[in-house]
């Protein structure tokens, strides 16, 4: 059997589609959102009516069903175009996953059928000022009172937190349990009494992305907004990420790929010594080094989302994507910069942007040292 590494008609379409987007609406208002870090609205209802949203919600709650590598297309086309505004309209995928995997056919039709009809928003709720990578750190708790669960606790460097309609949140249900069968996963919407989301953080990078603490405060949630069943919340958090790291790689892929394409035309058009820059060795060897890298990256992405596709594991390989992936985009960044020399230090030109935005990629959805904890764990204890 021959392995193709070739895509389909309609994936050629979906990718070209993705792409125009971000060439025509996504970048030329990137430099404006990353300057005021104003929430890219515009864009996203245009992307929600070109179909570019909410691409994995199941066809029987009227959405597309798209594969994971369908989804890649994409995530890289938009973070082409601006990492910040494509996380925020890639977010929904992340908090929507655990739900597409473990809620009951009620709670995704109530919560899920409606993101296809209009333009909504959600987003995922498991870090803490406390625990991020360090889960046994979680104190949020959810204490059942009759058909109820009261919710208490603080949410940190939630995504899409002040603009979401609803929250996948993970709490305490059995402190003593903790991971092992002692966190619940619920559904919260945002408008219920007791729900509070603070200030816009003021970040580094991605700056077009809303991301907020949220604190919860006797919020009353209904027992049949339990995603899954009771005690199964971090088995199902962790869930989605076999099916989302792999495209947030992926978009690692598409912002190196922009800094690339930048540093490429910048050292045709700068010359010293009498020719372009491209024509010296240390500066064609610095691109050469990044279209090697970014070819890898994308094809360790493929994999990672053919795997899940074939219903395979494929936890091992994500986390080969997203830590290659997240590492690479950062050097490749950091070295357009570089090429640029002055002008690359410069907010007139694009690729400080580029690497402002790259570093959240070492960080968010599993640091690059979780990535690399769970690729150990899988080699010495799993077996490769």
């Amino acid at each position: 059997m021959s392995l193709s590494f070739s895509l389909s008609e309609e994936q050629e379409a979906l990718r070209q589609l993705a792409h125009e987007f971000a060439e025509n609406e996504i970048r030329p208002v990137a430099a404006y959102h990353d300057r005021t870090g104003e929430f890219a609205w515009d864009v996203l209802r245009k992307a929600h009516e070109l179909g570019l949203m909410n691409t994995h919600i199941p066809e029987d709650c009227g959405g597309l069903a798209l594969s994971n590598v369908d989804g890649l297309l994409i995530a890289e086309e938009l973070a082409w175009g601006c990492s910040g505004i494509g996380t925020a309209i890639e977010a929904n995928g992340l908090a929507q996953a655990p739900v597409i995997l473990g809620a009951s056919d009620k709670l995704k039709k109530k919560y899920l059928a409606p993101m296809t009809e209009e333009l909504k928003l959600c987003a995922y709720a498991v870090t803490e000022p406390e625990a991020g990578s360090d889960v046994q750190g979680m104190k949020t708790t959810a204490v059942r009172k009759g058909d109820r669960f009261i919710l208490n606790g603080n949410k940190m460097w939630i995504t899409n937190a002040g603009v979401a309609d609803w929250y996948f949140v993970v709490a305490l249900t059995d402190p003593e349990k903790k991971a092992r069968g002692g966190m619940t996963a619920f559904i919260v919407e945002r408008e219920w009494p007791g729900v509070t989301v603070g200030k816009k953080e003021d970040n580094l990078g991605q700056r077009a992305s809303d991301t907020r603490a949220i604190t919860f405060e006797d919020v009353e949630v209904p027992a049949e907004n339990v995603v899954g069943v009771e005690g199964d919340g971090w088995k199902l958090a962790m869930a989605a990420f076999d099916h989302t790291r792999p495209a947030v790689a992926n978009a690692a892929v598409g912002v190196a790929r922009a800094a690339m394409e930048y540093a490429m035309q910048y050292a045709t058009e700068r010359k010293t010594f009498g020719k372009p820059i491209a024509g010296h060795q240390s500066i064609a060897f610095m691109i050469a080094e990044m279209a090697m890298n970014i070819e890898a990256g994308r094809l360790l992405c493929w994999q990672a989302a053919d795997l899940k596709d074939r219903g395979k594991r494929n936890t091992m390989q994500s986390s080969f994507a997203k830590a290659f992936c997240a590492d690479m985009a950062m050097k490749v960044c950091t070295d357009a910069v570089q090429i640029f020399g002055g002008y690359g230090y410069s907010r007139e030109y694009p690729v400080e942007k580029l690497m402002r935005d790259a570093k959240i990629f070492q960080i968010y959805e599993g640091t690059s040292q979780i990535q690399r904890l769970i690729i150990s764990r899988e080699l010495f204890v799993r077996g490769r």
